[in-house]
C-alpha cells in the first residue's frame, strides 16, 4: 500500500482514527435522532471482564472504540501491503470487511441491559449500515492515500 513503512504505519493510524471517528459520530446522530442506541452499543464494553467492572466517561469509552478502529487499520495495512490490488477492489475490499466487523459485533448486544434488543431491526439495520460506511471510508482512506504503484 505504501512505498516505505513509516508512511503505511501513519496512514493506517491516521486512515483509523478518522474512519472510526466518522463511525462514532454517525452512530451519535442516529441514536440522537432515532432513540436506537447503536451509539451506546459501539462503546459498551458491558462484556470485557474487568472493564466491565469501571464507570469510564464517554471520551474514553469512545477512545476505547477509535484504537480499536487504528488496530483494524494497521492489521489491514499490513495484509494488503503484501497484495497488489485495484484501489477498486481494495476499497470494496475493506467494505465487505467492515461488514463482517459489523456482523461479528452485534451479537454483543445480548450481553448488555443498556443495548439495542438482538431482534430490533432498525438497530440491525443501523448497525451494519453504519459499518458499510465505516468501510467504504477506511478502505477509500487507505487505498487513495497511498502512493500510486509504479
Amino acid at each position: 500500500m505504501s512505498s516505505t513503512p513509516n508512511g503505511s504505519l501513519a496512514r493506517a493510524i491516521a486512515s483509523g482514527i478518522l474512519s472510526g471517528t466518522f463511525l462514532g459520530l454517525f452512530f451519535k446522530i442516529m441514536e440522537q435522532w432515532t432513540g436506537v442506541k447503536v451509539y451506546t452499543l459501539l462503546l459498551n464494553i458491558d462484556y470485557i471482564p474487568y472493564l466491565n467492572r469501571i464507570k469510564f466517561p464517554e471520551f474514553v469509552e469512545f477512545a476505547f472504540h477509535v484504537l480499536i478502529s487504528i488496530l483494524l487499520s494497521l492489521i489491514l495495512v499490513i495484509y494488503f501491503n503484501r497484495k497488489k490490488l485495484p484501489r477498486p477492489t481494495l476499497v470494496l475490499t475493506i467494505t465487505l470487511v467492515g461488514i463482517v466487523v459489523g456482523m461479528l459485533l452485534y451479537p454483543t448486544t445480548i450481553l448488555s441491559e443498556r443495548t439495542p434488543e438482538f431482534t430490533d431491526l432498525k438497530a440491525i439495520f443501523f448497525w451494519l449500515s453504519g459499518h458499510v460506511l465505516y468501510g467504504l471510508s477506511l478502505g477509500f482512506l487507505l487505498a487513495y492515500l497511498r502512493p500510486k504503484e509504479g
